[in-house]
């Protein structure tokens, strides 16, 4: 897809997963998206921080994309109480416990990857830098849409009973007749 490069920028953005031990005897270790690194270089499960049982993890970098057509989006993020990035992580098929396989700062793609319930969503408050970076790039390409109402023809609907019926019936005495005495009718 050839993008156009006055609306569309990017940023590698790496991502930490926190493993804690699970509460139930089901699950080994509990995992939650807990910060995202604006700028951050390649990382395949780099151990960043260790507290008792505690283990912070720079799990992967993706990359970040801004695009113009989804700037009301962005808008809608960025007015929320704390303006948050979108992790998007799936049960690990690889070696790793999770795949990161998306971030995002649309609320709305976000939701998008909620319904199918086979990926994990999770929100990471925006540092106070990314914020900036993604409402510059709001505040350059947003533009609002004029919402423009619909106005009704000059049909009247009401000179007519179109649809009332089945043009199967043949006339308004067989609306109540039975089955079988319409079948007499018609031999």
């Amino acid at each position: 897809m050839i993008r156009n490069p006055d609306k569309y920028q990017s940023m590698p953005l790496g991502v930490v997963l926190r493993r804690l031990p699970g509460v139930t005897r089901w699950a080994a270790y509990s995992w939650k998206a807990v910060a995202v690194l604006p700028g951050a270089g390649p990382a395949d499960w780099q151990e960043l921080r260790r507290e008792g049982e505690a283990v912070e993890y720079h799990a992967a970098t993706l990359q970040l994309d801004l695009h113009g057509a989804e700037t009301e989006a962005y808008l809608h993020g960025l007015s929320a109480e704390v303006p948050s990035i979108y992790v998007v992580m799936r049960e690990g098929v690889s070696d790793q416990p999770l795949d990161v396989v998306l971030v995002t700062a649309s609320p709305y793609e976000a939701q998008d990857y909620t319904d199918s319930g086979e990926e994990i969503v999770e929100k990471v408050a925006m540092p106070a830098g990314l914020v900036a970076w993604v409402q510059n790039f709001v505040t350059n390409f947003h533009e609002e849409e004029v919402f423009i109402k619909r106005k009704r023809d000059k049909k009247r609907t009401d000179l007519t009973q179109d649809g009332i019926g089945d043009p199967r019936i043949a006339t308004a005495a067989d609306i109540y007749a039975s089955p079988a005495r319409q079948r007499r009718r018609v031999h």
